[in-house]
């Protein structure tokens, strides 16, 4: 059996379960799992796969009995909720790097003493390191959530379930699948990018063609393995490498094809994919990069947005959670993992009145020197994070040249205005690598950095 089925594992609750694995050709196979029996027979090439009924959420543990030839059997499952973290350094920043940071600075509650004493049989973690392929014990397999399991895994992952657990009081697995320093090239076929007719993306490769593979190497050994366990949704961090390519639009169209065949693995076109946007940091600073600039940040900010028009899909801001923009890591991973819990329990498990995304511009209006810039997802009201006046705006005139300007909050808008522009034609907000801009809504959710004379915003001007 693949090494995602396993003891310890969660289920997903009220979806169809796939179970599959691989017996000599013909050979009669049977799983059962509570009430349920299924039979099949493995085909021509000793590939199995039987579908059990959903199943609701369970804290109470229960094996699952696969025999054929032989006898398997997974012990201490539960049933719950099922979600797939991917990316790169910043998804694989560890608890244990986490906790050190936090305790550094007395926050959260979540000191070194405290995460050394985590006991969460609850929740359940599978960290896949490098590839699902390898037979050398690298991968542990499904861990109930205490130290020794958690040290090494995803804090994002792991405070995402936390939250999680807290909101539905079930059962929670985290699979977290993320490679530091990766492109988002990796994690998808090279067919799929180069929109190549009739590629077969739920096609499996052997070990050794995968050693053979840059782009989509990942996906490979790292994602397609998994597929199809019944998850549901995807968490993704990842950018910063495509970022220092100064890729812009096209990192937009590469996440569509992505979640188009990570969706299509898991026979669900309806799968979530929350992601987060990447925080500010000195991009046009790092030696040997003279040809990326301080609005370089921005413009993949602005690719990452347009990343919504897909369906299901949501976005976490993190302006407001760097403490210095030299470090391409920020460590508070405590309140990513909540806010990509607050898209999903607001998107997908119904929670109507969870406040998710912070202000987002929607459209903007001249009256005179004045712009009034409209926003979206302005909460219970719209403030300033730290009580000062509104920062990072500027505004230009028809000469393209933008200057600081004055925003003043009235009601759910930003009036926008400065002395040296009297005929004001466009808006930029957060708009720098470093700006960390204290606009927020009521529920502490920063807005999003926008440019209302970019590609993205042209149809609203």
């Amino acid at each position: 059996m693949p090494k995602i089925l396993g003891s310890n594992m969660v289920l997903q609750q009220n979806k169809p379960l796939p179970i599959w694995g691989t017996a000599s050709a013909g050979e009669v196979v049977t799983v059962s799992f509570g009430v349920q029996t299924i039979c099949t027979k493995a085909d021509k090439f000793g590939n199995w796969e039987v579908i059990l009924n959903p199943i609701a959420a369970s804290f109470k543990a229960a094996d699952m009995i696969v025999s054929g030839e032989n006898t398997i059997r997974l012990q201490n499952i539960l049933v719950g909720e099922v979600w797939l973290c991917s990316g790169q350094s910043n998804m694989a920043y560890s608890m244990n790097k986490s906790c050190k940071y936090s305790n550094a600075k007395k926050s959260q509650g979540l000191s070194a003493e405290a995460f050394h004493e985590v006991d969460r049989p609850d929740i359940r973690v599978f960290l896949v390191k490098r590839s699902l392929y390898d037979n050398d014990g690298i991968n542990r397999g499904w861990e109930e959530a205490d130290f020794e399991a958690l040290k090494d895994f995803s804090a994002a992952a792991y405070f995402f379930s936390k939250k999680l657990k807290e909101e539905l009081d079930v059962p929670i697995g985290m699979i977290s699948s993320a490679i530091s320093g990766s492109a988002i090239e990796r994690w998808a076929p090279k067919e799929v990018f180069t929109r190549k007719v009739d590629f077969n993306v739920q096609a499996p490769k052997y070990p050794e063609e995968i050693d053979e593979l840059n782009d989509g190497k990942f996906f490979y050994s790292m994602i397609q393995p998994i597929a199809p366990f019944a998850l549901k949704g995807f968490l993704w961090y990842q950018g910063e490498t495509n970022c220092f390519k100064k890729e812009t639009f096209d990192y937009t169209d590469k996440m569509q094809d992505l979640i188009n065949t990570w969706r299509i693995n898991w026979r669900d076109q309806e799968l979530p994919f929350y992601y987060v946007q990447l925080a500010p940091f000195n991009y046009s600073r790092n030696e040997g990069e003279t040809q990326l600039n301080e609005e370089t940040l921005p413009e993949f900010w602005e690719a990452q947005a347009a990343a919504l028009k897909i369906p299901n899909t949501g976005m976490v801001v993190t302006t407001d959670l760097v403490d210095n923009p030299e470090g391409i890591h920020p460590s508070y991973k405590w309140e990513v993992g909540r806010r990509l819990a607050l898209w999903a329990l607001a998107k997908s498990y119904g929670r109507t009145k969870t406040i998710y995304s912070g202000p987002m511009f929607t459209e903007m209006k001249v009256e005179g020197n004045k712009i009034i810039i409209g926003l979206s997802n302005t909460g219970s009201g719209l403030r300033s994070s730290n009580g000062e006046p509104l920062n990072w705006f500027s505004v230009a005139g028809s000469d393209g040249e933008f200057v600081p300007a004055n925003a003043l909050i009235s009601g759910n808008e930003i009036i926008v205005s400065a002395k040296a522009v009297s005929s004001p034609v466009a808006v930029h907000f957060g708009w720098n690598e470093a700006a960390q801009p204290n606009l927020i809504n009521n529920e502490g959710l920063p807005a999003v950095p926008f440019r209302t004379d970019g590609p993205m915003w042209k149809s609203n001007n």
